[in-house]
Protein backbone atom coordinates (compact mmCIF):
# COMPACT_ATOMS: atom_id res chain seq x y z
CA UNK A 1 0.00 0.00 0.00
CA UNK A 2 1.50 3.27 -0.64
CA UNK A 3 0.46 6.85 -1.07
CA UNK A 4 2.51 9.40 -3.11
CA UNK A 5 2.38 13.10 -2.27
CA UNK A 6 1.95 14.29 -5.56
CA UNK A 7 -1.27 12.58 -6.23
CA UNK A 8 -4.82 13.56 -7.95
CA UNK A 9 -8.10 13.92 -6.12
CA UNK A 10 -9.95 12.38 -4.46
CA UNK A 11 -7.97 10.98 -1.41
CA UNK A 12 -6.74 7.70 -2.56
CA UNK A 13 -4.30 5.04 -1.94
CA UNK A 14 -2.65 2.36 -4.39
CA UNK A 15 -2.40 -1.09 -3.73
CA UNK A 16 -0.18 -3.87 -5.39
CA UNK A 17 -0.48 -7.69 -4.55
CA UNK A 18 1.43 -9.57 -6.30
CA UNK A 19 1.18 -8.27 -10.19
CA UNK A 20 -2.75 -7.30 -9.66
CA UNK A 21 -2.84 -3.07 -8.88
CA UNK A 22 -5.52 -0.79 -7.88
CA UNK A 23 -6.33 2.68 -6.56
CA UNK A 24 -8.55 2.65 -3.62
CA UNK A 25 -10.64 5.76 -2.60
CA UNK A 26 -10.71 6.38 1.19
CA UNK A 27 -14.14 7.96 1.61
CA UNK A 28 -16.25 6.55 1.11
CA UNK A 29 -13.75 3.61 0.29
CA UNK A 30 -14.09 1.91 -2.82
CA UNK A 31 -12.38 0.84 -6.09
CA UNK A 32 -11.32 3.63 -8.35
CA UNK A 33 -9.42 2.22 -10.67
CA UNK A 34 -7.46 -1.11 -11.38
CA UNK A 35 -8.44 -4.82 -10.74
CA UNK A 36 -7.51 -7.25 -7.13
CA UNK A 37 -8.45 -10.48 -6.69
CA UNK A 38 -12.29 -9.72 -4.61
CA UNK A 39 -11.00 -10.97 -1.28
CA UNK A 40 -7.27 -8.27 -1.86
CA UNK A 41 -10.13 -5.55 -2.40
CA UNK A 42 -12.33 -6.26 0.29
CA UNK A 43 -9.49 -6.49 2.67
CA UNK A 44 -8.18 -3.32 1.24
CA UNK A 45 -11.60 -1.69 2.01
CA UNK A 46 -12.34 -2.94 4.88
CA UNK A 47 -8.99 -0.93 5.70
CA UNK A 48 -9.79 1.89 4.59
CA UNK A 49 -13.67 1.92 6.38
CA UNK A 50 -11.63 1.14 9.65
CA UNK A 51 -8.43 3.80 9.73
CA UNK A 52 -10.56 6.36 7.40
CA UNK A 53 -9.20 9.10 9.84
CA UNK A 54 -5.57 7.96 9.74
CA UNK A 55 -5.52 7.86 6.09
CA UNK A 56 -7.24 11.22 5.21
CA UNK A 57 -4.92 12.56 7.97
CA UNK A 58 -1.97 10.97 5.97
CA UNK A 59 -3.50 12.28 2.89
CA UNK A 60 -3.06 16.04 4.19
CA UNK A 61 0.09 15.37 5.68
CA UNK A 62 1.89 14.51 2.28
CA UNK A 63 0.27 16.86 -0.10
CA UNK A 64 1.99 19.50 2.68
CA UNK A 65 5.42 17.18 2.20
CA UNK A 66 5.25 16.25 5.83
CA UNK A 67 6.22 12.39 6.82
CA UNK A 68 3.26 10.08 6.77
CA UNK A 69 2.21 8.67 10.31
CA UNK A 70 2.26 4.79 9.95
CA UNK A 71 -1.46 2.84 10.05
CA UNK A 72 -1.89 0.06 11.93
CA UNK A 73 -2.96 -3.05 9.77
CA UNK A 74 -5.99 -4.55 10.02
CA UNK A 75 -6.10 -7.77 13.47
Amino acid sequence: IRMHFDDHEPPHFHVQYGEARATVRIDPPGLLAGDLPPRVLALAVEWASVQEVSLLDNWRRLRRHEQARPISPLE
